[in-house]
């Protein structure tokens, strides 16, 4: 969280920024209940931020009919696939800039000071993280306010995830388990190595987030290593595994990939799209292209596997329809380390998007399929295996099963 200072009609002031989007870098304009949503978009496209003063309600309603006029600008995506996939990012990317434009203050209490504002003390605590701006006020993008109202819900509901047979509780700026094809997929996978295949061994979760596969591996007898570069995901991953009975098998650290050491099994989510991230929450579906998780775990799993060992990837190829990853990356990624790639199991994601025609990228959408990756030291196979794996019976997935409400990019 950062200090910003911005001015007004009576003079400069001095407020905390807690948002990742671009502050205030000229005069602050106001609006009220009486601003009316074509008005208050023509000034916020202009590039001016307006700070609601009048009724909670009010100013909800103005942000979702500016999103509305938005969203009914815009011309239709044509071309190629590839094509729309750049209009639809960049229409979204305009969208976060326009639309965090409209502002509310936030006193230092956190307390909102709009007419009918409920008491979101608790929803904003983690947006207005304690810092040396802490004791000041706060101009917040009231889409970011309502987002974490609706974090903060997430949060006290859970998640459903039909692979653990429970809910897991997303912390805010955590992503949440909503597709439920990944955990599906490990889950088929564990079962299949047999009862208590795991008992003993070690195994790493790189990326954890809410902490789904690290569950996943302890309830299969793991000792589980799990790690993520967010404080907020190493937090959540750890509350969950309390949750669930499993926090005595599972260590969670915030660091960037790997643990130190070896495990018997690695596995890991990365993001499934190439892109730059624009938001905390994009980490976990944009990968930064050329260097980002996906090089960079294959990479790195040899030096992190012990003998016998292996690593699982879940991967979507929603990159591939959309023209953003070639054909076969996992197999060219996993040769150029020593390794060699099996895919051993397939899910079709069943999640509403799949069905929606009116999608524009619904022919992308149509043709998804996610996979299990299975990594090895090349000649592992053809020398007897041996490992964790040795046993185990291909499986294969039509996506039905165990798959939760999704969210997808």
């Amino acid at each position: 969280m950062r200090a910003v200072t911005w001015r007004d009609g009576s003079g400069e002031h001095l407020a905390a920024w807690p948002s990742a989007s671009d502050p205030p870098a000229g005069p602050v304009g106001e609006a009220g209940d009486a601003t009316r949503a074509a008005e208050a978009l023509r000034r916020a496209r202009a590039g001016e931020h307006l700070l609601y003063r009048g009724d909670w309600h009010n100013a909800r309603q103005l942000l979702a009919a500016m999103a509305r006029r938005l969203s009914a600008s815009r011309p239709p995506l044509t071309g190629t696939l590839p094509a729309r996939w750049r209009a639809w990012r960049r229409w979204r990317r305009e969208d976060h800039q326009v639309l965090s434009r409209l502002l509310v203050p936030v006193e230092p209490d956190r307390t909102v000071p709009l007419r009918r504002a409920p008491d979101l003390r608790a929803a904003l605590a983690p947006l207005l993280e304690d810092g040396p701006e802490g004791a000041l006020p706060a101009l917040v993008p009231l889409r970011e306010v309502v987002g974490a109202v609706g974090a903060a819900e997430w949060r006290r509901r859970g998640v459903p995830v039909p692979a653990l047979g429970a809910r897991v509780h997303p912390h805010h700026g955590v992503f949440a388990p909503v597709r439920g094809e990944t955990a599906a997929l490990v889950a088929r996978a564990l079962d299949a190595l047999g009862p208590g295949a795991l008992a003993g061994r070690t195994a790493f979760d790189v990326g954890t987030g809410t902490g789904v596969l690290a569950i996943l591996l302890a309830r299969h007898g793991a000792r589980v290593l799990a790690t993520d570069l967010s404080p907020r995901a190493v937090a959540c991953a750890r509350e969950n595994a309390g949750r669930l009975g499993v926090a005595a098998r599972v260590e969670v650290s915030c660091a960037d990939l790997f643990p130190p050491g070896r495990a018997d099994l690695v596995v890991a989510n990365p993001p499934w799209l190439p892109g730059e991230p624009e938001t905390p929450l994009d980490l976990a579906v944009y990968d930064a292209p050329g260097g980002g998780f996906l090089e960079r775990f294959v990479a790195g799993l040899p030096g992190h596997l012990a003998p016998g060992g292996e690593g699982w990837l879940v991967l979507s190829d929603l990159a591939e329809h959309l023209g953003l990853r070639p054909a076969g990356e996992v197999a060219r990624l996993a040769a150029a380390a020593g390794l060699e790639a099996d895919a051993l199991a397939t899910a079709r994601p069943s999640h509403p998007r799949a069905r929606d025609a009116s999608d524009p990228l619904h022919e992308a959408r149509t043709r998804e399929a996610v996979t299990l990756y299975r990594l090895r030291p090349a000649g592992a196979s053809s020398a007897g295996g041996g490992g964790i794996g040795s046993s185990r019976r291909r499986t294969s997935s039509t996506g039905r099963r165990g798959v939760g409400r999704p969210s997808p990019p």
